[in-house]
């Protein structure tokens, strides 16, 4: 019996990888750690994974750690989707029968100590099955892997990320008198009040009405090393839209994740509570969405190719690369906007698209153009995105289809004035219809493979179904705050 580690015989790091797992050692040595959390996006793109003592890491670095892939079963409410105990799990993918562990490999470039848990870091992990195999159903590998195909091209992908979330005080965690819930139905929110009032837009002083509370959270980020460039008042009271500088590939889909975990961990711990639903049922809270900024590089000089260098929205590169986006814009939208909650945005003069479209510097559209002739910062800003999205899945579905309308030259045809009058395809107005259009769509079948596919639309269908029933036994929408019913604010207001 060979006596090889795992990460080594499945040839797991390069000498790249050794270094940063040396780094991330001296980290700890020199930071006084104690726990590490070792983490992976699941499929709704929570974070899940362990909290280890330093020996246990330095172990994982050698040998994986084993976790249950159970959390892989659950929809959004942790109802059982999948037989664990049938022959293949449910899944039609071969060693996924009977819940089988599958192995952690920590990505050590990724260590991070958390500012507010003593001696706590974290480290990304991803997942691989027994014999090495990646774990087929795990958003980070995805990711990785379309970001591997756009170099295969020569092009990488740069990234700003600029999210809105809603900011409430808790009023009561209602623990020991609430329902704690059960598998399929969420236990009952804690009870939160606005920490401001009144619709603004970029007003200081509510900013600073709630600066004691951002205070701990920015200076966290900060010493994170994420790159936050801005925290603003938005357009309903208590929410705030973040922005990010530019990052590259997975390290803005990490940096998201991180982004919202600190938020989260850091706004309960100080008689807070944060939320990424789009619209909680909370009275005058109104939609929260994610606008993810990209544009392709040249993988070697870094120069960006989506500069025009005439009258023309973008260069001929970026007009396809906006050309494969709204050809798919329909069938994407699960990986966008994957919440029941998250189609409320879609209304028409919202500020949110509701159809596929693009305009120069308009954001009704989809595909909002930003930039000009020879400004080397001309890149587009995709408005679809629910604030809640798996930001693993978000970027992978946009690398897919601005790639494939690169590859394949697509017309993006004639920028939009006034988008919401546009005749062009219409964006799904629920999840139950974005399923559907994802079910059928040969695209993603074959970008993403049908294993994939198939376990994305079981999952949101039994969340759908889920949903369809409650409004059917609660179908006066008197009662609804906001159009939003209790269930999408039960379903979704803590989890996000």
């Amino acid at each position: 019996m060979s006596s090889e580690k795992f990460v080594a015989k499945h040839n797991l790091y390069g000498p790249a990888e050794q270094q940063l797992a040396a780094e991330s050692l001296a980290a700890i040595e020199r930071e006084g750690i104690e726990v590490v959390r070792l983490a992976w996006p699941d499929q709704h793109g929570l974070l899940r994974g362990k909290a280890l003592t330093v020996p246990a890491y330095k172990s994982a670095l050698e040998s994986g750690n084993a976790i249950t892939m159970a959390p892989f079963f659950f929809d959004t409410a942790n109802a059982i989707v999948y037989n664990p105990f049938s022959p293949d799990g449910g899944f039609a993918i071969d060693g996924l029968g009977g819940s089988p562990n599958v192995t952690m490999v920590p990505d050590p470039g990724t260590f991070t100590v958390l500012p507010w848990a003593p001696k706590t870091a974290v480290v990304f992990a991803d997942l691989y099955m027994s014999d090495g195999r990646p774990f087929p159903l795990a958003p980070r590998t995805l990711l990785k892997e379309k970001l591997a195909k756009l170099a295969e091209s020569g092009y990488s992908l740069i990234t700003g990320i600029e999210m809105e979330w809603y900011l409430t005080r808790l009023v009561d965690d209602g623990l020991g008198t609430c329902s704690l819930g059960a598998p399929g139905s969420p236990a009952d929110p804690p009870t939160v009040a606005p920490v401001g009032r009144g619709y603004n837009y970029l007003l200081l002083d509510h900013l600073d009405e709630v600066d004691d509370t951002i205070r701990p959270i920015r200076e966290a980020v900060a010493a994170m090393g994420l790159p936050i460039r801005s925290f603003d008042d938005e357009w309903a009271p208590s929410q705030i839209e973040t922005t990010f500088d530019v990052l590259e590939g997975l390290a803005a889909a990490d940096s998201a994740s991180l982004f919202r975990m600190a938020v989260k961990q850091i706004a309960k711990r100080n008689g807070h509570v944060a939320s990424f639903m789009c619209t909680p049922a909370v009275e005058g809270f109104y939609a929260s969405g994610w606008h993810l900024h990209t544009s392709i590089v040249d993988s070697q000089t870094g120069e960006n190719l989506m500069i025009p260098r005439d009258d023309a929205p973008l260069s001929e590169l970026g007009c396809h690369y906006v050309g494969g986006t709204l050809a798919h814009g329909v069938a994407a939208s699960v990986f966008t906007t994957p919440t029941v909650n998250g189609y409320r945005r879609r209304r028409p003069y919202s500020l949110a698209p509701d159809r596929v479209t693009w305009g120069k510097d308009n954001r009704a559209a989809m595909m909002r153009v930003i930039g000009g002739t020879n400004d080397p910062a001309s890149h587009v800003e995709n408005r679809v995105g629910d604030s809640a999205a798996n930001p693993y899945l978000y970027m992978a579905a946009q690398v897919a289809t601005g790639l494939d309308g690169i590859l394949n030259r697509t017309d993006p045809g004639d920028c939009s004035e006034d988008p919401y009058s546009a005749e062009v395809p219409q964006l799904p107005t629920s999840l139950a219809e974005a399923v559907d259009a994802l079910d059928k769509d040969a695209f993603f079948r074959k970008e993403f493979g049908d294993g994939f596919i198939d376990y994305m639309v079981t999952m949101k269908r039994s969340e759908v179904t889920r949903y369809e029933a409650w409004v059917a036994e609660n179908p006066d929408e008197s009662t609804y705050v906001n159009g939003v019913t209790d269930w999408e604010h039960r379903e979704y207001f803590e989890l996000f």
